[in-house]
């Protein structure tokens, strides 16, 4: 059973083990009284450290490095509790850890003090390179979880840029713009005719040219009676002869006195010349 881990000033002394131990066993007796339990650990003893790991889930709850552990004892007045003292890698401060083993406690500090001796001779065995290249390593290991979390961060804000720069090219469609329609078809695919539009040449959209407009032909034709047709584009005040012009100005003068024809009367207003 853990009881947890309480500062302690001094990195090493029977006495600061002893007073960590009362202040732990004084803060598990009120948590029994309000019913709440001792949590049970798993221990992992190497020549690497002491690690702290639920027994189910294998997570590791704590993991103390060997080199940093400075105290390691059991108590003598309750064979059921041991200790150790380790300096936390991130305050500095000095923990002390406290367990409650009914049958083991004795053996479980033993361990700790053979990898204490393990670990020296290996240390003398290469030179002190073995204990540098941990610390290397758990270096490189601290910087590579905070570069994960960095890395992240940055790819959740470049996620939230991508989206707000979505939703603002939505809102900001040039909508004044209009674009160019294309002149609408009739069933035949053929543009229709517009008489404000001038002729293009332009072909339509089924590829074929519009057929041209004939031209009308500057030689002056005549019907049978050697008179010149009527051409309503070309109809005008100044085209008739002056007989003919002289004579409708008769016409206009009979119908404003009474003109009869075919036993109806004529009154007009007076007429316009133009056709």
């Amino acid at each position: 059973q853990f009881l947890g881990s309480t500062e302690v000033e001094q990195p090493k002394g029977t006495e600061v083990v002893r007073d960590a131990v009362r202040k732990l066993k004084f803060a598990r007796h009120i948590k029994k009284s309000e019913g709440q339990k001792t949590p049970k650990v798993e221990l992992q003893i190497s020549i690497y450290g002491v690690k702290i790991l639920d027994p189910k889930t294998k997570e590791v709850q704590h993991n103390c490095q060997l080199h940093r552990i400075s105290f390691c004892a059991d108590d003598k007045t309750d064979k059921r509790i041991f200790t150790f003292i380790c300096k936390d890698s991130e305050s500095n401060k000095h923990l002390c850890y406290v367990f409650d083993s009914e049958k083991c406690a004795e053996e479980i500090t033993l361990t700790i003090g053979q990898a204490f001796d393990l670990a020296y001779r290996k240390f003398l065995e290469s030179g002190g390179k073995d204990v540098e290249t941990r610390k290397q390593i758990a270096g490189l290991q601290k910087r590579i979880q905070e570069l994960e979390t960095e890395n992240a961060e940055l790819k959740n804000k470049v996620q939230d840029l991508e989206n707000q720069l979505r939703i603002t090219q939505v809102h900001t469609s040039p909508a004044g713009s209009v674009t160019p329609k294309s002149p609408s078809t009739d069933i035949f695919d053929m543009v229709p005719f517009s008489p404000i539009s001038p002729q293009s040449s332009t072909p339509t959209r089924n590829g074929t040219q519009p057929p041209p407009v004939p031209s009308r032909s500057t030689e002056i034709k005549r019907d049978l009676f050697g008179a010149e047709p009527f051409d309503p584009f070309s109809c005008g005040a100044g085209d008739f002869p002056p007989d003919i012009q002289s004579k409708l100005d008769e016409m206009q003068e009979g119908f404003k006195m009474g003109l009869t024809l075919e036993g109806t009367v004529f009154c007009l207003d007076p007429l316009d010349s133009r056709c």
